[in-house]
């Protein structure tokens, strides 16, 4: 089993959804069921209705799971696993209070060492504790011997029992921190693989230790994801930044597919540059992947937008574009070399049929041209129709050309017209109506 845990603190951003599209890839490939579990523990962070819109980006990029689970329901097993690790004395009260902690962090900067727990609530008796009228956290006791783990990715790792430190498992509300609660619940779900983020490699020994401490003795796999950068900063990407929205991307008008294709491409040996999910199942090895940063470059998912775009079917584009006339579909294919999103292509149909009044500089043959259209507004061909405008306006050259590109079009540059007519010769009426 696998699991993609997102937190709804947030906008998805394309780590998460790099994430989650390689998660059910490998669980295809694999033949094992994908659990979407919503890490809601931390209620003070949690924005309502995030949850759902988690899972409504997943079916839009056809991201198949077996169930989902949100976290906080498993709250009765955090704490009675917390109170077994409390009973073998390998878990034990904490009373320090913020203020001390933070104490002992200060004193720790001062020193240039970094801050570990002092063990000073470790070895109360029972009797202590009992009579300690206070609220407290439970710390998980360090481990004693080392936490090794082997990334399939980026190879071995080893953690001292000092790097691991005595950690806080259930907060003094006794809800469980995220370490505890994720690798509860990854015990509890049988998970085989964990795929997420580099930034998770120093939670992953905390999480083997909870793990071994409650007995659990299943070998969990691990692969930590390289951070992806901004192209144009060479920084990580952060919440700040439109193009790591998910949300905003889609807005944008870039296709579930191209950005799919587009972060499973990211730091990635593949057989071909333009592929859909399905594709890459049968293809898709998680070790060809670098162990380096990958650079988001927006300019390349423009490129592999347009493509997934002239990829459609022309009624399926259509019905994006909100018509359902195969040859909208084939006129928003002209605009591909102007245009590289959905938004873009929008723009272009608005233009043909927004209301026009007349081009600057031939307000003249502007009306002339709409009056006799209106007339008669149906021609088979693009030359049938430019010969009756001469007949009737007597116009030539750019006094001809200009306006009637404008009328037709709404604005004064583009695909040329004759390629354009054949799909707009039905819509002639309401365009220069």
């Amino acid at each position: 089993m696998l699991r993609f845990a997102p937190s709804p603190t947030g906008d998805m951003h394309i780590g998460n959804l790099r994430v989650a599209v390689l998660n059910y890839i490998v669980a295809k490939q694999r033949n094992e069921g994908l659990i979407i579990r919503i890490e809601d523990t931390d209620k003070a962070r949690n924005i309502e209705g995030k949850d759902k819109e988690i899972l409504e980006i997943l079916a839009l990029f056809s991201i198949e799971y077996t169930s989902v689970f949100y976290q906080s329901e498993n709250l009765k097993y955090h704490q009675k696993l917390a109170l077994q690790l409390m009973t073998q004395k390998k878990a034990f009260a904490c009373f320090c209070s913020d203020e001390k902690l933070e104490e002992l962090k200060e004193e720790c900067i001062k020193k240039g060492i970094p801050f570990r727990y002092d063990g000073f609530c470790e070895n109360l008796s029972d009797e202590t504790v009992l009579n300690v009228n206070a609220p407290f956290t439970v710390r998980l006791k360090k481990p004693e011997n080392n936490i090794k783990f082997s990334d399939l990715l980026k190879g071995d790792f080893d953690y001292a029992p000092f790097d691991v430190d005595s950690f806080i498992i259930l907060r003094q509300d006794k809800t469980p921190t995220y370490n505890y609660a994720c690798s509860v619940d990854d015990m509890l779900m049988d998970i085989s693989l964990v795929i997420r983020g580099e930034d998770h490699v120093s939670n992953t020994p905390k999480q083997i230790h909870i793990r071994n401490s409650l007995g659990y003795e299943k070998n969990i796999e691990y692969v930590h994801l390289p951070i992806i950068l901004n192209a144009s900063t060479g920084k990580k990407m952060s919440k700040r930044d439109d193009e790591s929205s998910v949300k905003w991307l889609i807005e944008e008008g870039f296709l579930p597919s191209s950005i799919a294709n587009y972060l499973v491409l990211l730091g990635n040996k593949t057989p071909t540059e333009i592929f859909t999910l399905e594709e890459a199942i049968s293809w898709f090895k998680i070790e060809n992947l670098s162990k380096s940063s990958a650079k988001f470059d927006i300019d390349k998912l423009r490129f592999i937008n347009r493509k997934h775009i002239d990829l459609l079917d022309e009624m399926r584009l259509s019905k994006i574009l909100g018509f359902a006339d195969i040859d909208i579909g084939k006129l928003a294919k002209l605009y591909l070399e102007e245009a590289s999103t959905i938004k873009e292509i929008k723009v272009k149909l608005d233009d043909i049929f927004k209301p026009k009044t007349t081009l600057e500089g031939f307000e003249e043959e502007s009306t002339k041209i709409k009056d006799v259209l209106k007339d008669k507004n149906y021609f088979e061909t693009y030359d049938e129709l430019k010969d009756y405008v001469v007949e009737k306006t007597a116009l030539k050259g750019k006094n001809l050309f200009k306006p009637l590109r404008y009328i037709l079009t709404g604005v004064e540059n583009g695909p040329n017209l004759a390629d354009i007519y054949p799909f707009i010769k039905n819509y002639l009426g309401e365009i220069v109506k």
